[in-house]
């Protein structure tokens, strides 16, 4: 059985009538049946745009992309044209003639699971269908703390665990975004420098669509007592995706992905993570597992997988990268 078809999927808090449940939220397609969804969609990458877009350790093929990524972004097109047209409606009812917001689509899932790839896919895909040409992309990286601040707080192990993030700056971004203003700033995270680079800003001035990825966008609030609201980063998406994998696949992805770039960008005297460079193979293999083990996949366990079920889609990929089977929330 397939475990998405189990009405256990997912990682849940105990609910005394759940063993009594016979269905899934999801409708899973394998890789076969969801490729068919396609239809006639058109090609409109080619090989010289997948170099681009692949990721460090994650080669796309054409294949990976007319099976799973063009569906996708079938499926996607047609949300947005159903969002515009909702939006056309409630402004006609309300006697406004409000600009269209931006459609956003969340991206989720653990570290080196393979986010970026998928969002810069998404991308490219979606920004050459006529209906919405403008397609930004952020990281929630961006509204990490500074070091500095996360030393101050006596957090900096804890560096992408839901505490590390400025949430009300990231919440204040997406609604300004989602009420239609322009040149809105988001701040720009230096992976190489580790930190926030002071001074940068992405701007986002009213696209068609902006993919926001980062590792807790479905992280939920904590409800209040009193019955005031709070929002959650995930209210402003229309449509999110959980990227999946088993987590002992991903933590050999993030060891293959550390070592690589052992020999690349650590190498560099200036990278805030130079001095592993100069490790043994074997100094440098224990170092990534024992940060994966300690920190990712801490956080993995305990904030971004119970986070699984609250996605509209599901990829779920195999040890080789490629998505084995789709599932899709019908209810």
């Amino acid at each position: 059985m397939n475990p998405l078809d189990n009405p256990r999927f997912g990682e849940e808090a105990a609910i005394p009538y759940r063993s009594n449940i016979q269905f899934s939220p999801y409708r899973v397609f394998p890789r076969e049946e969801w490729a068919k969804l396609r239809a006639d969609t058109p090609m409109t990458l080619v090989p010289r745009d997948l170099e681009q877009l692949s990721g460090l350790i994650e080669e796309l093929s054409m294949v990976e992309v007319e099976q799973i990524y063009l569906p996708l972004s079938r499926l996607l097109n047609l949300h947005v044209a159903a969002a515009q047209e909702l939006h056309a409606v409630t402004n006609r009812f309300l006697g406004r003639r409000d600009r269209t917001v931006p459609y956003i689509l969340g991206i989720a899932g653990s570290v080196a699971v393979g986010k970026s790839t998928t969002a810069r896919v998404l991308r490219a895909l979606l920004a050459r269908w006529p209906d919405h040409p403008r397609v930004d992309l952020i990281t929630t990286d961006g509204f990490l703390y500074p070091n500095e601040e996360l030393l101050r707080r006596g957090i900096m192990d804890r560096k992408g665990f839901p505490e590390s993030f400025d949430t009300a700056r990231l919440l204040n971004f997406l609604h300004q975004v989602k009420s239609g203003r322009e040149n809105v700033e988001a701040p720009v995270y230096s992976h190489f420098h580790y930190d926030i680079v002071p001074g940068q800003a992405i701007v986002i001035d009213r696209p068609d669509i902006l993919i926001v990825e980062g590792l807790n966008v479905l992280q939920p609030a904590r409800l209040p007592k009193d019955g005031e609201a709070i929002p959650f980063v995930s209210d402003f998406f229309n449509f999110s995706i959980y990227i999946d994998a088993d987590p002992a696949v991903i933590e050999d992805w993030y060891l293959t992905r550390f070592m690589r770039l052992r020999q690349t960008a650590f190498r560099d005297p200036a990278a805030y993570f130079h001095r592993y460079a100069n490790l043994t193979p074997e100094e440098a293999r224990n170092q990534a597992l024992h940060i994966w083990r300690t920190i990712n996949k801490k956080n993995l366990e305990e904030n971004i997988l119970p986070t699984r079920q609250r996605s509209r889609l599901i990829l779920r990929k195999g040890a080789d990268h490629r998505v084995e089977d789709v599932a899709l929330r019908r209810i």
